[in-house]
């Protein structure tokens, strides 16, 4: 072994910690070189199962959601129950609600035959939940990429961690906050509840229950598919923007304003609270919307990931290797 300085060995030292702290880091280019055809592939895909059913797009962009609010953007969401762990999807928040599990393994066999073994499961999420909101009607932005998929998953912390629809304000700025997210960042992303739907379980007691700021024809009109009775049409769905449930677009807060959110949670982002303000300047700027929900998907997507030699890149989205 050669001697060298000790000021060369610091700078040696050095360059290996920075080069160490970029390889950890996410970026929009990451597999620009070891999958050039991922993007395209993603999107095709996606294009496909949303043109098949239109409401494929929300239930993809909501697994994201539920993936990243769960110990991080790490495809956790996507594993079954194994006998060392119970997973994610039998949680409260997901059980019977959460969806497109086989859209996703779609999307990992294509970019699979494309580039074997490099794309992870919770980048996929990333993808297909940008793109999903893209194909219909809503902005674009750049995904960073190079997460890692987990080994495990957590039922408990899927409960603890996702925000049920009976959520206060207080308790959805609360869970945001543990995501790393801002108040105003929850008002944007509660946003993608443009499109989608939602069961009867989960907004029956608003319809029944709750007589201030809540439209009286809206309420007649969702009761007509939500009975009172529990068990009585638990899944009977309901569009969660009444206006334009198959696009992505800021009529979700013209809703709220005229007392029309589906879920209590909804709801109380115009209730008369500090969200308000928020709420009135999206209904009326399309464009500010657009812009910080990309914003806030990219923040949202940047939460506690693996990166580096943690994780793994599954082979199978529903089991680790």
């Amino acid at each position: 072994m050669g001697f060298y300085p000790s000021s060369l060995l610091l700078k040696y030292a050095l360059a290996m910690f920075f080069m160490g702290v970029v390889s950890a880091q996410l970026s929009t280019n990451f597999y620009s070189s070891s999958c050039p055809k991922l993007l395209p592939t993603v999107r095709s895909a996606v294009q496909s199962a949303i043109s098949k059913e239109t409401r494929m797009g929300a239930s993809l962009l909501r697994l994201h959601f539920h993936d990243c609010f769960v110990n991080g953007c790490d495809g956790s969401i996507l594993l079954d129950d194994t006998s060392s762990f119970t997973g994610e999807k039998r949680a409260a928040p997901n059980f019977r609600s959460a969806r497109g599990y086989e859209v996703v393994g779609n999307i990992k066999s294509a970019v699979e035959k494309v580039c074997p073994g490099v794309v992870s499961c919770a980048d996929i999420l990333a993808i297909s939940a940008r793109d999903s909101v893209n194909i219909l009607g809503g902005p674009t932005w750049g995904v960073k990429l190079g997460r890692r998929d987990s080994r495990t998953a957590s039922q408990a912390a899927a409960n603890n961690s996702i925000p049920p629809p009976t959520s206060s304000l207080s308790a959805l700025i609360s869970s945001f906050s543990a995501a790393g997210l801002s108040a105003k960042d929850m008002v944007v992303l509660s946003g993608s509840h443009t499109i989608g739907q939602a069961r009867c379980t989960s907004f029956r007691a608003r319809i029944y229950n709750e007589t201030n700021n809540l439209d009286a024809s809206f309420a007649t009109q969702r009761r007509s598919n939500c009975p009172r009775a529990t068990g009585s049409g638990d899944d009977n769905l309901a569009p969660l923007d009444v206006q334009s449930p198959t696009s992505f677009n800021n009529d979700y807060y013209k809703n709220l304003i005229n007392q029309k959110g589906l879920l209590h949670s909804d709801q109380q982002l115009f209730n008369g609270g500090s969200a308000d303000s928020t709420v009135r300047q999206y209904s009326s700027n399309p464009r500010q919307f657009s812009a910080d929900f990309a914003a806030a998907m990219i923040k949202m997507g940047d939460n506690k990931p693996l990166t580096g030699s943690s994780g793994e890149i599954r082979k199978n989205c529903r089991r680790p290797n």
